[in-house]
Order: C-alpha cells, then sequence, then structure tokens
C-alpha cells in the first residue's frame, strides 16, 4: 500500500463513519475505481480504532454520564446515565446477534456495486421521506426502551453493505420524532460497542491468521481517520442545529443512481467491481 492509498482510505474513512453515507461502501468503491489493492483487515481495524477514538472524545461527556450510571446501577441506584447506557446495551442486541448468524453472507455480497448502488438509493430515498415527515420534539432524555430497540434492529439491517449504520439509526429516530441533532448523537453513541464488537471479531481472525502486523503505515491510518471522523462529527453536529439531512440524502441517491448505471452496463469500466 502506498502513502496515497493510506492517505485516501483513511481520510475517507474518518469522514463518512459517521455521516449517513455509508463508509463501508466508499471503502469498497475507492479502491475499486482507484484499482487499488485492497488494503486489507489489520488497515480496517485501524482506521475503524482511529474513528472509536474521535467518536469517544467529542462524547466524552455522555460516555463518563454512562459509565458512572452503570457503577450507581452495581450500587442499586438508578440514574440518568445508567438509563442511558442500558438502551445503547438493549439497542447494541440485534446487530450483534444478526452479524453472528450472517457474517459469512454478508461478507459474500460486500463487495457488489449492484448492491451497492440499491441500498444507497433505496436507503438514501427512505433519509429524506423520514427527516421531511418526522417530528423534532424529542430528545435522547425521553427516550423509551422500545424505541431503543428500534433503533438497534434499524442498525441490524446496515450489515447490508451501502445501508449505512449511522444513516439507518439515524433514519428510524427521526421516525420515531427525535430531534435531528438527537438522532445523531444516538446514533453516534451506539456506534461505540458496535466498533468495539466489530473490531474484536476482525482482530480475532488476524490472531488466528497468526500474522497481526503494527506498522508505521498502521499507526498512520489510526490518527489520520481518528483526525477526520472528529472534524466530521463536529461538524455534522453544527449542521443540524440549523439544517436537514436533505443534502446527505440527495448525495446518496445520486451515489446509488450512479452505481447501478455502471452495475447495468450504462457505465463502462467498472467490470471488476461487479460480484
Amino acid at each position: 500500500m502506498t502513502w496515497l492509498n493510506l492517505i485516501v482510505l483513511a481520510v475517507v474513512q474518518g469522514i463518512t463513519e459517521f455521516l449517513p453515507i455509508s463508509s463501508s461502501a466508499h471503502l469498497i468503491l475507492v479502491p475499486c475505481i482507484a484499482d487499488w489493492p485492497d488494503q486489507g483487515l489489520d488497515m480496517d481495524i485501524a482506521m475503524h480504532v482511529g474513528t472509536l477514538g474521535a467518536v469517544m472524545l467529542y462524547f466524552w461527556r455522555d460516555l463518563w454520564q454512562m459509565i458512572s450510571g452503570l457503577w450507581a446501577a452495581l450500587r442499586m441506584r438508578r440514574s440518568p446515565g445508567g438509563r442511558l447506557a442500558g438502551q445503547i446495551v438493549l439497542a447494541t442486541i440485534p446487530v450483534v446477534a444478526v452479524g453472528l448468524l450472517a457474517k459469512d453472507m454478508v461478507e459474500t455480497m460486500g463487495r457488489d456495486i449492484l448492491v451497492l448502488g440499491w441500498t444507497s438509493l433505496g436507503f438514501g430515498i427512505l433519509l429524506y421521506v423520514a427527516d421531511r415527515i418526522g417530528l423534532t420534539v424529542r430528545r435522547v432524555e425521553h427516550m423509551s426502551l422500545p424505541d431503543s430497540l428500534v433503533i438497534g434492529l434499524a442498525q441490524a439491517v446496515a450489515l447490508i453493505p451501502g445501508t449505512s449504520r449511522s444513516g439507518i439509526t439515524m433514519t428510524a429516530a427521526r421516525l420515531l420524532g427525535y430531534e435531528r441533532g438527537e438522532a445523531a448523537r444516538f446514533s453516534m453513541l451506539l456506534s461505540i460497542p458496535t466498533i468495539i464488537a466489530a473490531g474484536t471479531l476482525a482482530g480475532l481472525d488476524i490472531y488466528r491468521l497468526d500474522q497481526p502486523v503494527l506498522t508505521t503505515a498502521v499507526i498512520y491510518a489510526t490518527g489520520l481517520s481518528f483526525v477526520t471522523a472528529l472534524v466530521a462529527i463536529a461538524l455534522l453536529m453544527h449542521w443540524l442545529k440549523r439544517a436537514s439531512f436533505t443534502p446527505f440524502a440527495l448525495y446518496r441517491v445520486i451515489l446509488g443512481a450512479g452505481l447501478l448505471a455502471a452495475a447495468y452496463g450504462v457505465i463502462p469500466g467498472f467490470e471488476r467491481c461487479l460480484g
């Protein structure tokens, strides 16, 4: 992997991980379009560790509140932090269960731009509709356990490549009437255990292959994805204070339409990305 490959992939991962546009689709498409070799599992883990660090830093107050709440729960005391932690745990269960059961199937369909095209287009339209019709009256503090479970079930759908974990969870939250910023906040908090779980599974795969690699490139990938993800989170949260998800939905529709055109041969030159 060249330094150009490293920089581009780390920046793409950092920017797209928490925006509702599917980081997995972009990480698949960039090497495909540029005709680069696959970056490898160790690099994927490094970039996800970087984005995990960014979301934990940005939402450190919520994270500390949840940790304190869990400690209070051990002493049989209720607290807002403990309640939020319970909601995050409940919402994480579906994606872990489905991920363990459907891991092989997801990996098989993962690099098909036909799948990426339909999911980008379909869930982009759904995001737009949800953002248009959803009320903006509820905050995370108002969230019930059934609501968190619904968002968690939506997150499990994101195992289909191109769906976008952040996009589908924000869509579900908007349909439930949560404010845009609050939908993004819960989605990003929900990403913490999800990324940890996915990274742990991938790390175990590397360990079983007995080929763990900690190189300078891996370290730089972690740092670059951390910085770009932190900037992307801050900009998104600022944007959602005064605007909607419409630009992201439109981008997904355009991306999906382009991918479908390539998949069906309207745009030539993408044969290596099919199947």
